[in-house]
């Protein structure tokens, strides 16, 4: 048996909102209902299940792996709804894409200060 990564919870103010701002950014399918989550499909079989966290939100950090035409769209994205993005998971180096291990990557915020990523290549190339 391989060990795959299935699911994992994505805690939010607003589960519908928070699933919709990851479809669209990403350009993934229209989040649909699961028990109490809205869940959002990945391409390689994980799914994001957005659960409602009526206490304050912990940030976490979520990659995504993509590939170029799909960080220049992402990107585009990002720019059009006006969002801050950086180079740097520390948040130093806004405005700026890095060229990490021979492809790009940027980080940018959720609505909850969740830390998102994207990379086209992955770490260590």
């Amino acid at each position: 048996m391989t060990v795959q990564l299935n699911h994992t919870i994505v805690r939010c103010s607003d589960k519908h909102a928070s699933a919709s701002f990851y479809a669209d950014i990403l350009g993934l399918p229209q989040p649909t209902a699961f028990g109490p989550f809205i869940v959002v499909q990945v391409d390689n079989d994980v799914s994001l299940d957005f659960a409602d966290d009526h206490g304050e939100p912990h940030p976490q950090h979520y990659a995504f792996l993509v590939s170029e035409q799909e960080f220049d769209a992402i990107h585009a994205r990002i720019r059009e709804r006006g969002l801050t993005w950086w180079a740097d998971p520390a948040h130093k180096v806004e405005g700026e894409i890095n060229t990490n291990d021979g492809g790009r990557g940027l980080y940018w915020d959720d609505p909850d200060g969740h830390r998102l990523e994207i990379i086209t290549v992955p770490y260590g190339g």
